[in-house]
């Protein structure tokens, strides 16, 4: 796999985890562990990026 497919396949699930932290937000009753645990997946991967696209 190539770099930069590599990167385009990390951002998109960046997205979709930007997403999934939102409707998590938005939802009554929501546990602050699941909540937390998505986020930090969502910053692993932007740092993931940003380690190859430098």
């Amino acid at each position: 796999m190539s770099v930069s497919s590599h990167l385009a396949e990390l951002k998109k699930k960046h997205q979709h985890l930007s997403v999934e932290v939102e409707e998590a937000q938005r939802a009554p009753g929501v546990d602050g562990l699941v909540l937390a645990n998505l986020k930090k997946q969502k910053l692993r991967l932007k740092e993931q990026i940003e380690r190859l696209s430098s």
